[in-house]
């Protein structure tokens, strides 16, 4: 199962409260034009995996959660200050 740390569930808490989401949304995974693509959910699709940890959500599409079963999802700042979220190994 995907792993969250603490400061992607930080950065996600940022996006979440950003967007004033209802309770109960997450960050939802998917395949996308190029790799993953990461937006708001109100609430998980029907056969998403959710994980939560540090007080967030994420709904991963069923590929999805098995491509990452075993990763972390990460934080991390680029070249310009800007933080994101990277999955590593």
């Amino acid at each position: 199962m995907l792993t969250i740390s603490e400061s992607a569930a930080e950065v996600i808490k940022l996006v979440l409260a950003g967007g004033d989401s209802p309770e109960g949304s997450g960050l939802r995974i998917a395949p996308g034009d190029e790799g993953l693509q990461a937006s708001i959910a109100g609430e998980p699709q029907q056969d998403d995996e959710v994980v939560e940890a540090s007080g967030v959500r994420v709904f991963l599409e069923p590929q999805v959660a098995s491509l990452l079963g075993d990763k972390v999802l990460d934080a991390e700042r680029d070249d310009n200050g800007e933080l994101s979220l990277a999955v590593r190994d």
